[in-house]
């Protein structure tokens, strides 16, 4: 148990970090446009699909994240995308989609 108390506070501390990462605005959006398939234009998906607009970007770091390190099973292709981005284009991804209207 003390292992996924260290885990996570260990998470907590690089996310942290990641918060004062710098992206161009115009480059997370363009890294987030890859994400329209799915979840649709800035983040407005069509129904059957999850919107990320207005989400919590704290909380979709930690999924992303958490689909990266595989502690969580995609059902869809996730997994296999999250690990083509750094964890400071995550942090702009989520924070594109968290300043998108719902």
């Amino acid at each position: 148990m003390k292992m996924k108390h260290l885990l996570t506070a260990a998470s907590w501390l690089a996310l942290s970090g990641l918060a004062n990462a710098q992206i161009d605005p115009l480059q997370a959006r363009s890294l987030a446009a890859s994400c329209a398939a799915c979840h649709g234009t800035d983040g407005r998906a069509q129904p059957g699909m999850i919107s990320l607009a207005g989400s919590n970007k704290d909380d979709m770091i930690k999924k992303m994240l958490d689909y990266k390190a595989g502690r969580v099973p995609a059902a869809t292709i996730m997994h296999q995308l999250s690990k083509g981005y750094t964890d400071e284009q995550i942090a702009a991804i989520a924070g594109y989609f968290a300043a998108q209207k719902r």
